[in-house]
């Protein structure tokens, strides 16, 4: 079984003073707040229960939004990371909830978008042996984590922001792990920065000859949304694909093409905000 994580307790230093007073995966991105993009990803890969990690003080605002996950047929808990302490502390906090299962990572500020994203996602469960991440093809791979991989998919290196990367792929925020991530995370050093890096436990993984990537298209759409002009651009494109008749990031939609939730619940959902084109959207549906 497959449990999912989705990380939204940076502290959107970046997006200062959009988030002085409210979390960034609150923020909107188009139409919708930011934290849907993730958590349609999430449950495109089949995924039904799920943690939300939040930094302190959101705790009202994330469950007013989402609830407990009933109205989409998941289930949704949360918990608070008090101290910034790195991505791969998320796996530590959630120890309890994944429990003995795998878990699939994602961050909250990236955005997914492909026609067919969820054959993508759910081929990665069947065939995970250890860690399984995504390879996304940027023009300067400089800035970010770059792997370097065989023709089987296996990885040969990882590097953190090189100066003369040896491929065009970076490793954009979505992780499948198997239960030896909890371990993994739990032995790690923080780095220079203080933080449990997310980096670290894919190393190990290639250690032990277990990290497999397997390569996005380029026409998948993928943001990290955690600036203003990547936020902004974001916005754009999505209301670009909308307007061109593909909606994006609606998860109950997704909730009810995976059979989680009825036809008329979506329309019932729908009235509630038929004055949106959202609302208007959900309605609609056939």
């Amino acid at each position: 079984m497959m449990k999912g994580i989705l990380l939204t307790a940076g502290k959107g230093s970046r997006l200062y003073p959009m988030t002085k007073a409210t979390n960034k995966a609150l923020l909107p991105v188009y139409d919708k707040p930011l934290i849907y993009y993730p958590l349609d990803t999430l449950m495109q890969a089949g995924i039904r229960e799920i943690l939300i990690i939040i930094s302190p003080g959101n705790e009202d605002a994330f469950e007013e939004l989402l609830g407990d996950g009933s109205d989409l047929g998941l289930s949704i808990t949360y918990k608070v990371q008090v101290e910034a302490r790195g991505i791969a502390d998320a796996l530590i906090l959630g120890k309890e909830f994944i429990g003995s299962d795998d878990i699939c990572l994602i961050l909250g500020d990236n955005i997914f978008y492909h026609p067919k994203i969820k054959e993508m996602l759910q081929i990665t469960e069947k065939e995970m042996d250890g860690a399984v991440v995504f390879g996304y093809w940027v023009e300067d791979p400089r800035p970010f984590g770059v792997a370097e991989f065989d023709e089987w998919g296996r990885v040969v290196s990882i590097e953190e922001k090189p100066q003369n990367p040896k491929s065009n792929y970076i490793i954009p925020g979505l992780y499948f792990y198997d239960n030896q991530a909890i371990e993994i995370a739990q032995n790690l050093k923080p780095s220079q920065r203080g933080e449990l890096e997310i980096t670290d436990v894919n190393a190990e993984y290639l250690q032990r000859g277990q990290l497999r990537i397997i390569p996005m298209e380029k026409d998948v759409l993928w943001f990290d949304a955690g600036n203003a002009d990547r936020l902004f651009r974001a916005s754009e494109a999505i209301r670009r694909l909308q307007q061109d008749g593909r909606y994006i990031g609606c998860i109950e939609e997704t909730a009810y093409e995976n059979g989680y939730i009825s036809l008329d619940h979506i329309h019932s959902l729908g009235e509630r905000i038929v004055m949106t084109e959202y609302g208007q959207y959900l309605k609609e549906l056939k």
